[in-house]
């Protein structure tokens, strides 16, 4: 892959980049102790892990694959894993707290099914920023701090490390799980069977779209028929697995359309097109726009 597409950070590069020092191979709590003379992170970006950032003072605005984002003091937000995140604004005032972590993290500190579901407010498709109360942002930043000292390598012989790390991001999480939930009274966050497919069938899709468009290649690895893969999807999201992979190829292509330095042809190569040619006729049947237009109409709107 090219230097100037769209990169992956794993958490121990974004830790390097943001000048902290290491923690947990899983679980990394940035808290930022000095103002942001300027964006850390200027390209977009992507990784593996979960995040949860929140804005303790100022203001940041980022763009969560398409769409751009502002949150401001006593907001949070979740950042889903291979989600195109680009830093577009800071406030000189800004302050935030961002709590990563991946998946193996869950899985090593056992967290059980039902409890799992209830922190699946990362799954959902929209991008839900919250707006905390003075005492609800208070105990985030004491959570958060607290998770910081705890998941600290110097404290590496600190008695109950383990489970004092486990509990308090528990607790974390769970908190940000309630206002949610009171925010959202209607939403059920436990997964239904379609539902738990449906995730399993966007985690194959996130890594494969750039090689495989067919149905039929993720119907395979998921055991079942195309048709049936499509019925489920169609029934959880409202559109088919065929309509779902052209939107993950389509926005990808938006992504990357959208940064000046990129030809057409490379963001046709980078996405495992033949050739330009095809790629422009793919994009536009399923966007209305030629690359070209697109990208036209992109750099107007940034200039």
């Amino acid at each position: 892959m090219q230097e100037n597409l769209i990169r992956k950070h794993t958490i121990d590069e974004l830790i390097e980049i943001m000048g902290d020092k290491p923690q947990n191979d899983d679980l990394h709590v940035h808290i930022s102790k000095n103002k942001y003379e300027e964006i850390p992170i200027t390209y977009p970006f992507r990784t593996d892990e979960y995040c949860l950032l929140f804005v303790v003072e100022g203001e940041i605005k980022i763009q969560l694959n398409l769409f751009e984002i502002s949150i401001r003091s006593g907001e949070i937000i979740p950042i889903k894993p291979k989600v195109a995140v680009q830093i577009l604004e800071l406030s000189e005032n800004l302050e935030i707290i961002g709590v990563s972590f991946s998946i193996d993290f869950i899985l090593k500190n056992s967290f059980s099914k039902i409890e799992f579901d209830k922190m699946e407010f990362f799954t959902q498709e929209n991008t839900t920023k919250l707006k905390l109360t003075p005492p609800e942002s208070e105990t985030v930043v004491t959570l958060s701090k607290l998770l910081e000292e705890y998941n600290n390598s110097k404290n590496i012989n600190k008695p109950f490390k383990e489970e004092l790390i486990k509990f308090t991001f528990g607790t974390l999480v769970f908190h940000y799980s309630s206002i949610f939930k009171q925010n959202n009274p209607n939403l059920d966050l436990s997964l239904s069977r379609n539902e738990e497919l449906a995730l399993r069938f966007f985690k194959i899709l996130n890594d494969n779209f750039k090689f495989e468009r067919s149905v039929q290649f993720y119907a395979d690895h998921l055991s079942m028929t195309s048709g049936h893969l499509s019925k489920v999807l169609k029934e959880v999201s409202g559109k088919t697995a065929g309509q779902l992979i052209v939107d993950t190829v389509i926005m990808e292509a938006k992504i990357l359309l959208g940064n000046p330095s990129l030809s057409i042809a490379q963001v046709a190569d980078e996405l495992q097109f033949s050739d330009q040619s095809f790629f422009g006729k793919y994009f536009k049947k399923h966007s209305g726009l030629s690359p070209s237009q697109f990208k036209n109409v992109k750099l107007k709107l940034q200039s």
